[in-house]
């Protein structure tokens, strides 16, 4: 599972893969293993003829690196793909949210001292003092920082993993309205950088036409859809499945959980929607004993080269 194929820089979900490791890789893929589309993995998976030393290359969200770089460096190597995409990005020059917070709070030069903030009947308070500027030391810990793995390293940090946390379960209209009262708060004003957009339809259509890839389905806005209730996920389930359709030329079958969040639910919506299969960030291995096709497990690739590359894969799950 990847998501950026870009020069790693402040990567604090460790998403992040450099296209000279990518390309690297590629190379190891190539030779080592069966590369197959992810709809022909599913299928080898249901009827239980799976090979060994099977892989399939998928991406999510629908970065604009995923065209500009891993598409190339894709159909050098001959491999296939399947680009999980969230469809309200498309074409918008708007960063996803949590790229916009983290660069509000990890990032700005001077924060004020007190950050407070109603969310329901809860107010999250921080005191930032002796973090309100922005120090090369601060940068430094930033920098290595992975959330999802340590601790946070600065009342920024701690801030940041907070607001990440609050901001995930709400309605786009709403995490964009906090986005903004955050900006108010800190005195900056909205700033998109180019690098981090989605592709735009053109693109998109051009990678999801492409023989070797396809596209999947996320969601319209990125949902994290246990959080909703099953009529507003399935708003977002089939407008992104119509969506992609028209943009692909043909049924979008599978998908994958935004934030990998799934329960019984969310699942039957997925298969209300007319999806096929649908993957989770749980890092377990395909087999032939894998039974659910909508419970679907995956490894995300990191920014390694070589024999860490290989152990990631060899590993046992």
């Amino acid at each position: 599972m990847y998501h950026r194929v870009v020069e790693p820089d402040q990567d604090v979900w460790n998403i992040q893969v450099s296209p000279e490791r990518f390309e690297q890789q590629l190379k190891f893929l190539k030779s080592k293993y069966r590369v197959l589309p992810v709809a022909e993995v599913v299928e080898n998976v249901q009827k239980k003829t799976l090979k060994r030393r099977t892989i399939a290359i998928t991406f999510d969200d629908g970065y604009i690196d995923n065209y500009l770089v891993a598409k190339p460096l894709l159909e050098k190597y001959g491999l296939p793909a399947t680009f999980f995409v969230t469809s309200g990005n498309i074409g918008k020059e708007e960063e996803f949210w949590w790229d916009s917070l983290q660069q509000l709070i990890l990032n700005s030069p001077h924060l004020p001292s007190l950050f407070s903030m109603h969310f329901g009947e809860n107010r999250l308070e921080t005191d930032l003092r002796g973090e309100e500027h922005l120090t090369q030391a601060l940068q430094e810990k930033h920098q290595g920082w992975k959330a999802y793995l340590e601790t946070p390293v600065s009342r920024r940090s701690h801030l940041f993993l907070q607001l990440w946390e609050q901001l995930r379960p709400l309605q786009p209209e709403e995490q964009q309205a906090r986005l903004q009262e955050i900006r108010s708060w800190a005195g900056v004003e909205q700033h998109d950088r180019q690098e981090n957009r989605s592709m735009n339809r053109a693109q998109l259509q051009d990678l999801a036409r492409h023989r070797l890839f396809e596209v999947g389905g996320h969601t319209v806005a990125h949902a994290f859809l246990p959080a909703h209730p099953k009529e507003r996920q399935l708003q977002e389930l089939q407008a992104n499945k119509e969506f992609l359709a028209q943009v692909q030329g043909y049924s979008v079958d599978v998908f994958s959980y935004p934030y990998g969040g799934v329960n019984e639910e969310t699942e039957q919506a997925v298969r209300e929607a007319g999806f096929k299969a649908a993957f989770t960030t749980h890092e377990r291995a395909l087999t032939n004993h894998t039974t659910n096709p909508f419970l679907l497990g995956r490894v995300q690739v990191k920014n390694l080269g070589g024999k860490e590359f290989n152990w990631l894969l060899e590993y046992p799950r």
